[in-house]
């Protein structure tokens, strides 16, 4: 049998990032354990009000932040908050697939049209790797709003 995985990301402000990375894939804020949200319910709002009944101090509120497949595909990415910063590059990255598919510049159009659009969310441009077929088909290397890499693919 296999098994699921959770992606876990390292940052200093978990919440900031959990909704970047939500927008960048189309993903969700779970509920808070045990609350129905009603339908256009805020679940940051919903988080917010959990812990504070739960008694967590409000420096503490931002340790943790998580996002889900809403289609229960793709896995669960976890946002921890840690003390230090980001300070060599990534061993592991998440490659983000916008351009299934397509090849040559139609491929590289759809790329930089999510590149431009995830770049008003807070992303980083870092370089551009050109189709070299048959081996690649081309990328885009971007940084999340915390320096850490991934790619357009």
């Amino acid at each position: 049998m296999s098994r699921t995985i959770q992606v876990t990301f390292d940052a200093h402000d978990p919440r900031a990032l959990s909704t970047f990375w939500r927008d960048v894939l189309d993903y969700v804020h779970p509920a808070p354990p045990g609350v129905d949200l009603p339908a256009g319910a805020d679940p940051l709002a919903a988080w917010d009000d959990f812990l504070e009944r739960a008694g967590v101090p409000p420096e503490r509120r931002n340790a943790a932040s998580g996002i889900e497949d809403p289609d229960g595909v793709g896995p669960r990415l976890f946002f921890q908050q840690v003390p230090e910063s980001k300070v060599a590059k990534n061993r592991v990255h998440l490659d983000v697939r916008v351009a299934p598919g397509l090849e040559g510049d139609q491929r590289m159009a759809a790329l930089e049209a999510e590149c431009d659009r995830l770049v008003t969310l807070g992303a980083s441009r870092l370089r551009r790797f050109e189709p070299e077929p048959p081996m690649s088909a081309g990328f885009i290397v971007m940084a999340d709003p915390e320096g850490n890499e991934f790619c357009l693919d």
